[in-house]
């Protein structure tokens, strides 16, 4: 079954558009990883130093292995230094398909 992730990230005062763009290509190199169907980066039009990134995932097991790799790099100091607070909200969703 399908996993959505919403996540939830704020950038530092006046860096939201900085931090969208530093995050594109970290969105383009996930994209390809095995069971990955959405890894995207929204800036919201009314805070624009929030962000939120939807991810969709074959299944657990795709988002599982997406997870391990992810532990095993190093933070990227770009963005960790554009974003307001190591705290990012996330809230995983089982994806079923409604249309």
């Amino acid at each position: 079954m399908p996993v959505r992730l919403v996540i939830t990230t704020y950038a530092r005062p006046g860096q939201g558009t900085a931090l969208a763009q530093a995050m594109a290509e970290r969105c383009r190199a996930v994209q390809q990883e095995p069971g990955c169907q959405q890894f995207e980066v929204f800036q919201s039009a009314l805070d624009p130093d929030k962000l939120v990134v939807l991810e969709l995932w074959a299944d657990q097991a795709a988002l599982d292995i997406h997870a391990q790799v992810n532990a095993s790099q190093p933070p990227n100091p770009l963005l960790a230094d554009l974003r307001a607070d190591a705290t990012r909200p996330r809230e995983d969703y089982t994806y079923n398909r409604t249309r």
